[in-house]
C-alpha cells in the first residue's frame, strides 16, 4: 500500500505500470484519475490545495487500510496532489487489485468518494473575478451513503 500526498505531477503510465506490475494475488487493477476541470461558466485560472502534512496521509492511510481489509484487496495505491493546479492537471489518482474486478471497482469507488468528501484538504477556485473556497456538496456527501 502507497499513500502520496504530493505538489509534484505523476506520470500516470509509470504509475499504473508500476502499480499493476507490482501485485499478485489480483485478477483486476483498477485505476482512476482525477483532473482539475474548468468552472462550467469557465475562467478558471487555477485550484490552490491545502492540507496539514501528516495528517492528511494518517487520515488517507486509515481509509485505505479499510478499504483493503473490507475488500480483500492485494493492494492499494493513492496519490493526491496539493498546491496551485490548472485546469487540465492531474489531481489524483486511485489504484487497487483484487482477485476479482466487483471488489477492484468497488474499493476504487469507496477511496475516490472519501477523498472527493472527507479526505482533509482545503480548496480554493480561483479565476479572473476572484477567488473562492470550493463548499461541500450535498451529492458528494450522499454519495458516502452507500458504503
Amino acid at each position: 500500500m502507497r499513500v502520496s500526498v504530493q505538489s509534484a505531477p505523476f506520470d500516470l503510465g509509470a504509475e499504473a505500470n508500476g502499480f499493476a506490475a507490482g501485485v499478485t494475488g489480483a485478477g483486476a487493477v483498477v485505476t482512476f484519475t482525477g483532473v482539475v476541470r474548468d468552472l462550467p461558466q469557465g475562467g478558471l485560472e487555477a485550484m490552490e490545495i491545502e492540507h496539514y502534512p501528516g495528517m492528511t496521509e494518517k487520515a488517507i492511510t486509515a481509509i485505505a487500510e479499510e478499504a483493503a481489509h473490507r475488500w480483500a484487496l492485494c493492494d492499494v495505491l493513492v496519490i493526491h496532489r496539493h498546491g496551485r493546479l490548472r485546469p487540465g492537471e492531474m489531481i489524483m489518482m486511485v489504484a487497487t487489485a483484487a482477485p476479482h474486478r466487483t471488489h477492484a471497482f468497488e474499493a476504487a469507488e469507496y477511496l475516490m468518494d472519501y477523498l472527493k468528501s472527507r479526505a482533509p484538504f482545503w480548496k480554493k477556485e480561483i479565476a479572473a473575478g476572484g477567488a473562492e473556497w470550493v463548499a461541500a456538496k450535498a451529492e458528494d456527501e450522499d454519495a458516502l451513503d452507500r458504503w
